[in-house]
């Protein structure tokens, strides 16, 4: 099982890497949506994934049996859930407004900064 997820996860980061390096600002949006599922992910996987016990230590024991899930990365989760949802609509609402406001969602064409008639800054070396 975690062999299964630890690919998933993977593969969450090489979708997220590939949509952040896009010109369009949709595309970089729904990057960092993917990285921020493939990062809680990772937290909830690094907890140990068990079905017979749950997260719950019972009286009389001071240290938890090995069988049982670890609890905190199940709270680091749930936290990070309405964190990354909060900033994802912030940015959502952001780029929509650099949308009403340039016309365009292409970082490549964004340049308010920049006058016009002026060649575009350096892209290398």
């Amino acid at each position: 099982m975690e062999v299964a997820l630890a690919a998933l996860i993977g593969i969450f980061f090489v979708t997220a890497v590939y949509l952040m390096l896009s010109p369009h600002v949709i595309r970089i949006l729904l990057g960092v949506a993917v990285l921020g599922n493939a990062v809680n992910l990772l937290i909830f996987t690094s907890g140990r994934l068990t079905r017979e016990v749950p997260p719950i230590v019972p009286d009389g024991m001071i240290v938890a049996d090995p069988s049982i899930a670890n609890p905190l990365p199940q709270a680091l989760v749930l936290t990070a859930i309405v964190i990354s949802f909060s900033f994802f609509a912030f940015l959502l609402t952001l780029a929509y407004r650099a949308f009403q406001e340039l016309g365009t969602d292409d970082t490549d064409t964004m340049r308010i900064a920049e006058p016009a008639d002026e060649a575009a800054p350096p892209t290398g070396y």
